[in-house]
């Protein structure tokens, strides 16, 4: 049986931690990049990937939450047809 909502719900979980780990990784780049280089800071670029890295959390917290509601639904089902 396929719950498309769950499904959605779990994607958004996947998608959200992987680009927390791309954004992640961006910001430790862009810093040891600068200390160790050339010392020419790239503040925007830090900036940017910081902006991602709150948006992806909000993904994962968003899309976790449409797990819950799915579950709590199909727990509601159950109940009512037992």
């Amino acid at each position: 049986m396929s719950i498309t909502a769950l499904n959605t719900g779990i994607n958004g979980i996947n998608q959200g931690l992987s680009n927390l780990r791309r954004d992640a990784s961006d910001i430790a780049q862009s810093i040891n990049h600068n200390t160790e280089v050339s010392g020419v800071e790239r503040p925007a670029d830090v900036a940017a990937s910081l902006v991602n890295l709150k948006l992806d959390v909000l993904q994962v917290q968003t899309s976790g939450k449409v797990v819950e509601s799915v579950s709590t639904i199909i727990g509601s089902l159950l109940d009512v047809t037992a």
